[in-house]
């Protein structure tokens, strides 16, 4: 859906293809200035009769011929204009309504400011043709600033709100007739072009463009807050009438395949739709609170990339380790971690490097968050009768090679899961647990017995996320003593270059980080340990072998990226749990 926000211009786009010509005029640019040689822009063109991803420039960046800042750099050199750096700058509004969302993304163009004279415009390419189709469309002349592509698509994204007319939206509901609360679950969602169903299809197009995880609308008194947890973080986005949150209760129901009536018993659903081209899975839980009935829904974007295993944030020998355990050919390997750890994104990306035509590789989840065409991928439907132990049973008929459970939920499921291991199954799963240690005595506390998963399990890995400090607004800055002193705990030392954090800009909303990388601590069971896992011993004694047999802890993990400058001590504090290190 799109929706009506403050522009003024027609929502159409205006097509500026990208031609030949454009590849062939920038491949010169490029090789004159010496950015490229001309057989690294023969070998990108080389994929122009199959895969068109991006431009020239994007594809030459993607082979590694160049950065997107060098990019963007030679461009500006040659069309003699600057260079935009978001770091200081901050678009105007009413330099950005001279465009829609649409155009602006056709035009790879980004209006920033207004003078006198002139538009201020972000550009990927500042070619005078492409100038010049951009001044038809403003209707006024054009200074252009060249950008590089990620600064383009983050500035807008913070630039073009999904939830900008949401204001409106909520005056026209509040403006139908007195019944409307009783209608909510009716009517309203009834008519596409009924305002609580823009209210939510908005925040639900908001929350895939700000990259959140999870979406939260509680009732809260008066007023129905909208959440978006961003990076590990909740952050308020929305503050909502009282009266129309029943609706968007019911709303969310509908589209979620839910009992509408029921208000007073948790339920849960999932709803799956196209937001911005992009196919997204969504998971619905609703509980009654005080004030009314509460939603999250879990956004699962199904067009994000698998990461590889050394894109997840592993360090080198800890990732060599791991790669040569999952490709035993039996045993189990599990991923501890909370909620939102990042562990089903590991669990992929092992399968992405197990993927062969040589094997058989079967998965039973719930939900099924990525789908591989050459997996066999099992979901999870309690209502048929679709069970993780059910339908693990059901695989091992299947002449599996690995198995994927999604998570070890109860004993039955950790039961058939350690003898699939003992039986010449690779079997990877997850875990609630605090840490790798912890993971061992979870199974032990759910019943299973101590020589099974002495015999069975070959390695447990651990792990959290945490938020890297954004690159756009590094700036020096004095720790607090107790950040040093944390760091010093671990053997950390001082960053090279200086202690840096994020001060906060455009790009990462203030926060100081943007985006996150993955802290891993990896168990192996030896013979040791299988010695103390068969007889039982505490917990302190297996935790204090495994870190002489050279595990490092998620502290000693996270302080290492503290070194690095990727992160700060005090975010390794608030997501990483120190006692007992």
């Amino acid at each position: 859906m799109r929706l009506k926000g403050r522009h003024s211009k027609v929502d159409a786009p205006v097509a500026v293809p990208r031609t030949g010509e454009d590849d062939e005029r920038l491949g010169r640019i490029l090789v004159d200035a010496g950015r490229v040689r001309p057989d690294q822009v023969d070998a990108v063109r080389g994929g122009d009769q199959g895969d068109h991803d991006g431009d020239l420039g994007q594809r030459l960046v993607a082979s590694g011929a160049i950065t997107d800042g060098v990019l963007a750099r030679t461009l500006a050199e040659h069309h003699r204009v600057g260079v935009a750096d978001f770091r200081y700058l901050a678009p105007a509004d009413d330099a950005v309504a001279l465009l829609t969302r649409d155009q602006a993304v056709t035009f790879d163009a980004l209006p920033i400011a207004l003078d006198e004279d002139a538009v201020i415009v972000a550009v990927l390419d500042p070619a005078p043709e492409r100038m010049q189709a951009l001044v038809a469309v403003l209707g006024r002349p054009v200074r252009p600033l060249v950008t590089t592509r990620r600064d383009l698509d983050r500035g807008l994204a913070r630039s073009y709100r999904a939830t900008q007319d949401v204001g409106g939206q909520i005056q026209a509901f509040e403006a139908r007739d007195v019944l409307r609360r009783e209608a909510a679950g009716l009517d309203v969602s009834a008519n596409e072009e009924a305002p609580v169903v823009r209210v939510v299809q908005s925040v639900i197009t908001q929350a895939l463009r700000d990259r959140a995880s999870d979406i939260h609308v509680e009732p809260t008194g008066e007023r129905v807050r909208v959440r978006y947890r961003i990076d590990g973080a909740l952050t308020e986005v929305l503050d909502l009438p009282a009266s129309i949150g029943p609706a968007i209760v019911s709303r969310v129901k509908i589209l979620g395949g839910m009992n509408i009536v029921e208000r007073r018993r948790p339920q849960d659903g999932q709803i799956s739709m196209a937001v911005d081209g992009r196919e997204i899975d969504i998971r619905v839980s609703t509980t009654a609170v005080v004030g009314g009935e509460k939603i999250v829904m879990r956004v699962l974007d199904k067009s994000r990339p698998l990461f590889a295993l050394e894109q997840l944030g592993m360090p080198a020998d800890t990732a060599a380790r791991y790669t040569q355990l999952i490709h035993s050919p039996f045993g189990m390997v599990i991923c501890a971690g909370p909620t939102g750890g990042g562990k089903t994104t590991t669990l992929y990306a092992s399968l992405g490097e197990l993927n062969s035509p040589e094997k058989n590789l079967m998965t039973i989840e719930d939900p099924v968050e990525y789908t591989f065409d050459s997996i066999n991928q099992i979901q999870i439907n309690e209502q048929a009768g679709i069970t993780f132990a059910g339908g693990l049973k059901s695989i091992l008929r299947q002449d599996p090679d690995v198995i994927l459970v999604g998570e070890i939920r109860d004993v039955d499921t950790a039961r058939i899961a350690v003898q699939s291991a003992l039986t010449g199954h690779f079997v990877l799963s997850s875990l609630h647990a605090t840490e790798a240690v912890s993971a061992l005595y979870r199974l032990l506390d759910m019943g299973i017995e101590a020589f099974l998963i002495a015999s069975s399990v070959t390695a447990v890995v651990a792990q959290r996320l945490v938020r890297r400090s954004c690159t756009s607004c590094l700036a020096p800055y004095r720790p607090a003593p107790d950040e040093v002193a944390f760091v010093r705990q671990f053997d950390g030392q001082e960053p090279l270059g200086g202690w840096r954090h994020g001060t906060g800009c455009h790009f990462c909303a203030h926060t100081g980080y943007l985006e996150r990388i993955g802290v891993y601590e990896m168990l192996v069971v030896t013979d040791e340990v299988r010695e103390l896992i068969v007889d039982r011993a505490p917990h302190d004694q297996m935790r204090k072998l495994a870190r002489n047999q050279g595990m490092r802890t998620l502290q000693e993990q996270a302080v290492r990226l503290v070194t690095d400058g990727t992160t700060t001590a005090a975010e390794v504090m608030r997501s990483i749990y120190v006692a007992g290190a």
